[in-house]
């Protein structure tokens, strides 16, 4: 039961919220209102899969709040210049290179990434109000364009977003537990000198981590875009530290080395119907935030205290 606790103990947290919210308001598991929190969830759990490999890998990114932004925006502006079937690669690609070039510095010259992932938040967003012209975009012909089906379509009733989010967990998942990149990750992660002197390529596997990263930023934006067909230019504001929380919630360690996707998927499920429970049970805005802090280092420290045994640490 113990070893069970200690491997699945965010799990257990995240169900024992899921029926204390179902029990103070039965509308909290109506399917609808399960589909709309998770809906609603999907942009950040987008987010949040990139980011895993990123921490996994020992490092951080702080920038993908700013570079969400700046890929909602320029896929915005593209569309009605040069339309969707040519603006989408051409986001991806420019947002692509914004996660090399934090992939050089990190991975090839060694800075140090909080320093690197925070002026790039400046930066990025310097850059996104720049290319704007500090004006909010939208799409001029919002009914005739086949771009909104990332964000408000569905197949078989299920919403675009959601399958989405749910692709994109499992072939990351498969990368990271399947593959020989995913374990160099946990690799250099864990121990950085030492998967150098085994061979394995510190520095391209964090610039890789990088360039994963800025992938599911890109299909971050491209959801929020098609979603609303117009943004503000700083949508993304502020949704770095939302992502890193969900990431760590999963299980994921700062120090890297540990993590999984499957997790992270939990984790943002966690921070969504938190936000949701609340909201249904009628609290204010403003006391919503120091709520959700509670909650989320209740569940860190019960799958803190899983893992070791104890709710308290025996070292003094």
């Amino acid at each position: 039961m113990q070893g069970f606790l200690a491997r699945q103990g965010i799990l257990v947290a995240f169900a024992v919220f899921m029926i204390a919210f179902a029990v103070a308001n039965p509308r909290f598991i109506d399917i609808d209102n399960v589909f709309g929190v998770i809906r609603s969830s999907a942009i950040l759990g987008v987010m949040a899969l990139g980011v895993t490999f990123v921490v996994i890998g020992g490092n951080l990114d702080l920038s993908v709040g700013s570079m969400m932004s700046f890929s909602t925006i320029v896929v915005l502006d593209l569309h009605d210049k040069i339309g969707p079937t040519l603006a989408i690669p051409s986001m991806f690609a420019m947002t692509l290179a914004l996660g090399a070039f934090i992939g050089i510095l990190v991975g090839y010259l060694k800075l140090n990434s909080l320093i690197v992932t925070l002026g790039m938040l400046s930066a990025i967003h310097g850059l996104t109000l720049t290319y704007s012209g500090g004006k909010n975009m939208d799409i001029a012909d919002k009914s005739g364009t086949w771009f909104s089906v990332f964000g408000q379509g569905s197949v078989a009733g299920l919403p675009m977003p959601i399958l989405i989010f749910a692709g994109l967990a499992i072939v990351l998942s498969i990368i990271l537990s399947r593959t020989p990149f995913g374990r160099k990750v946990y690799a250099v992660g864990g121990n950085g000198v030492a998967a150098t002197f085994s061979g394995i390529p510190r520095a391209r596997v964090v610039f890789m981590t990088y360039l994963m990263s800025s992938f599911c930023v890109a299909t971050a934006g491209l959801i929020q875009a098609s979603r609303s067909l117009g943004s503000q230019n700083t949508v993304g504001q502020g949704m770095e530290l939302e992502v890193l929380a969900a990431v760590i919630l999963g299980g994921a360690s700062l120090l890297g080395g540990s993590g999984t996707i499957f997790k992270t998927v939990i984790g943002v499920l966690i921070l969504g119907f938190i936000q949701n429970g609340l909201l249904l049970l009628g609290l204010a805005f403003y006391a919503q935030y120091i709520v959700t802090w509670i909650i989320i280092i209740l569940a860190v420290w019960l799958d803190i205290a899983a893992k070791r045994g104890g709710l308290w640490s025996r070292i003094a």
